[in-house]
């Protein structure tokens, strides 16, 4: 025990760090930090006992092996607390009261918004080789005294993540997150920042006190007197008597952002939208808006996106919208909705006749241009109307399934919303109108962007990364608008994919061609895709598509909570059984532009030099006969220019954050 404890004195920077890091981004900087204090401080009991009391290294000698060092045993111990299969809930933070804190260091948040997308063991496993130094052996080791399930993958997936200059084989070539880091001695997360939270409580509470009477008043006579009686935030519950939460859920205080302040910002998002719509200045409607959120009365229709908290806010939100929700701008007998913006989240409220409520909160981290382009108001049959961002100058529709077709100018009303067809979410997939929209030239010249309403609250933004043939030495290619004729065409083939898209959780798809190759049989030139869901968190769902020659496309495999397709996942490898118009089957197997020579075993022995690979596989089984056990399916396998080895996307794979 009293080796584990010196030890995390002297590692207590580097331990907190690895926690910090390995947990999720869904957490803010302040909740991150008291729970990697947590985290470590708790890890020296069950530390203690788990070691065998040897040196301070990674590694042990041979008579140790199911025992670790007391170094290996506090991180492990670290590792399972955050990031370990079976883990408690996330540990609960040490209160700290009227202070925010978040880690000195300059690049510890670039970093960690880097391994979002990758599993928390991936994460753990990345600090632990790039900033604590172990070999992969050595990290290995500490995944597995952690209990992490097959510890050699999560080791090798961590290595994968580029950490220096662009790399070229990246499908966006864009740098790794340490190119203008400092040394990693230097990255000290225990080292914090700190600033007042409730500096306006501590001046005023002499006076909130007074105040509290009349605030509590004057928001229970306009509740009841709006039609429903929206609730009083303030009046009870954990909001009594608390002068920050009235100052938050004043409607009187709402941030209002001038109209022009978009036009002269380096910031282009939701921050910048100022508040628009007919009924801005309609206390009673946002005071029912702001007690819905405080807390929602009985009925109410609450929708929250994946890992999006839903407390009411700490300090006023931003009024984007106030005015109709549906239909004609002033029609009668329409709903009506306010939209708030409180940090990352954006809250939408909607009620019909006073007293049918609904309340939509959603994610909207690190949007910009493309992400915080519009977002939906209300939907009424088979038309949605859209809020517009204040920097879109035009706005069109267009079928997605018909890239020919001319698109259709749709007006934009002075309140910036336009009203357009929405695609069926039943039934087959048939034609699927989207938005195309434009910016104005004051933000940037000739861009215009793709915007698919998939039935959430914030429309999905569609990209395209064409295929690049040849060498590897030539640069990756960039995702790009997906407006061009290459683009529509591709798109339309593959529109049906986004029925399977979770639009409350998405923020972009991009359709990826990453392989073409030759078919057996002379039967063609064959297409090789994968379309990358972006969730806000970071972390993305993907699906990789085969398209034969004059054929539709088939999917062949799929992964959950992954960063593959992605920035941080450019290497690829894809396989399926494959039927020729003679019915002989066929193994295929294709990868990324990276893949060098790729390997079938198990059912299908055969090996191929470059990016693509064609056998003969076994015929299928009679119809009567069990389906065949994963085990006897093919194990692809590849090996990439760099040395390094990957394996095939699985077709059951799912992933977890």
């Amino acid at each position: 025990m009293q080796q584990a404890e010196a030890v995390i004195v002297e590692r207590y920077p580097q331990l907190v760090r690895l926690a910090y890091l390995s947990l999720p981004t869904s957490l803010d900087r302040h909740s991150r930090v008291l729970r990697a204090h947590r985290a470590v401080q708790q890890a020296l009991r069950s530390a203690g006992r788990g070691s065998h009391g040897g040196g301070t290294g990674g590694s042990t000698g041979p008579g140790t092996e199911d025992r670790p060092d007391t170094l290996t045993a506090v991180r492990a111990e670290v590792v399972r607390r955050v990031a370990g299969p079976g883990r408690p809930p996330l540990p609960l933070p040490p209160w700290v009261w009227g202070l925010r804190m978040w880690p000195a260091a300059e690049g510890l948040d670039e970093i960690a918004r880097t391994l979002a997308p990758l599993t928390p063991a991936c994460r753990a496993a990345h600090v632990l080789c790039r900033l604590d130094g172990l070999d992969e052996a050595g990290a290995v080791r500490v995944l597995g005294h952690a209990g992490i399930r097959d510890a050699a993958a999560a080791v090798r997936a961590a290595l994968a993540v580029p950490t220096g200059p662009a790399d070229t084989s990246a499908p966006t070539g864009e740098a790794g997150p340490y190119a203008a880091l400092p040394h990693p001695a230097a990255l000290d997360a225990a080292a914090v920042n700190t600033r007042p939270s409730d500096l306006l409580r501590r001046r005023n509470r002499v006076r909130a006190a007074w105040a509290a009477i009349g605030v509590l008043v004057l928001a229970a006579v306009l509740g009841r007197a709006a039609a429903g009686g929206g609730p009083d935030p303030t009046a009870s519950g954990p909001y009594a008597g608390s002068p920050a939460a009235r100052t938050a859920l004043d409607p009187a205080r709402l941030v209002r952002v001038p109209a022009q302040a978009w036009s002269d910002t380096g910031r282009v998002d939701f921050t910048a939208w100022p508040a628009r719509g007919s009924r801005t200045g309609d206390s009673a409607l946002l005071t029912r808006a702001l007690g819905t959120w405080a807390a929602p009365p009985e009925g109410t229709a609450v929708t929250i996106s994946p890992a999006t908290p839903a407390e009411p806010p700490v300090h006023p939100p931003h009024l984007l919208y106030a005015g109709d929700a549906d239909g004609p701008a002033g029609a009668p007998g329409g709903a009506s909705a306010v939209v708030l913006l409180d940090g990352d989240r954006i809250v939408r409220y909607v009620e019909r006749d006073g007293r049918r409520r609904s309340l939509d909160i959603s994610r909207v981290d690190d949007a910009g241009v493309t992400t915080a382009a519009a977002l939906t108001l209300g939907r009424t049959g088979d038309t949605a109307r859209q809020l517009l961002a204040p920097w879109i100058s035009t706005a069109a529709e267009r079928d997605l399934g018909a890239p020919a077709e001319p698109v259709r100018t749709l007006p934009i009303d002075r309140d910036g919303t336009v009203l357009a067809r929405v695609p069926p979410t039943d039934g087959p997939c048939g034609s699927r109108p989207v938005l195309e929209v434009a910016s104005s030239a004051r933000i940037v010249e000739k861009h215009s962007f793709l915007l698919a309403d998939l039935g959430g609250l914030l429309p999905v933004h569609l990209t395209y990364t064409p295929l690049a043939e040849g060498a590897a030495a030539v640069p990756a290619r960039q995702p790009r608008e997906a407006t061009g004729p290459a683009a529509l065409e591709r798109w339309a083939q593959e529109a049906c994919t986004l029925q399977g898209v979770d639009a409350r959780a998405v923020r972009s798809v991009n359709l990826w061609d990453f392989a073409a190759a030759d078919l057996p049989e002379n039967s063609g030139r064959a297409l090789w895709s994968c379309s990358r869901a972006t969730h806000w968190s970071g972390q993305g769902d993907v699906e990789v598509r085969l398209r034969p020659a004059g054929g539709s496309s088939v999917s062949v495999a799929r992964a959950r909570a992954t960063a593959a397709c992605g920035r941080f996942g450019q290497h690829v490898l894809a396989g399926t059984v494959w039927s020729a118009p003679s019915g002989r089957p066929y193994l295929l197997a294709a990868g990324s532009r990276e893949v060098a020579e790729i390997d079938a075993t198990g059912p299908v022995r055969a090996h191929a030099s470059g990016r693509s690979l064609t056998a003969p596989a076994p015929a299928p089984a009679p119809v009567p006969a069990p389906a065949p056990a994963p085990a006897s399916r093919p194990a692809l396998t590849a090996r990439l220019h760099s040395g390094a080895v990957i394996t095939a996307l699985d077709g059951d794979r799912g992933g977890r954050d």
